[in-house]
């Protein structure tokens, strides 16, 4: 069976398909420049017997991502799960840095 899809979809649809990985590569780095600086963060805690989690900066970062989520036309709910998702990881990598299980550079 021939391929009957018009060549200016596909065109069109590769097109997108680069901004989105452009996109994509975006979001890795600056996820790699954000836990470079969570990385600092755990290691103040560390040294000064802080907690790893910051439970109210936490809630406050989830209503100020709530908003921000909202004024772009992105679905809060979808903001504040991705939020959570990435204070988990650096929660886990203080907790890490607490223990003397990571070592950061």
């Amino acid at each position: 069976m021939a391929d009957t899809t018009p060549a200016h979809a596909v065109e069109r649809l590769n097109s997108i398909r680069e901004s989105i990985d452009n996109i994509d590569a975006a979001l890795v780095h600056l996820l790699a420049e954000r836990f470079k600086f969570t990385q600092s963060v755990g290691v103040l805690k560390a040294d000064a017997g802080m907690p790893p989690s910051d439970p109210e900066r936490e809630k406050v970062q989830i209503r100020r991502l709530r908003a921000l989520a909202a004024e772009s036309h992105l679905d809060p709910a979808f903001a504040e799960k991705f939020l959570n998702f990435i204070v988990a990881e650096v929660i886990h990598h203080h907790e890490r840095i607490a223990s003397g299980d990571e070592i950061v550079p």
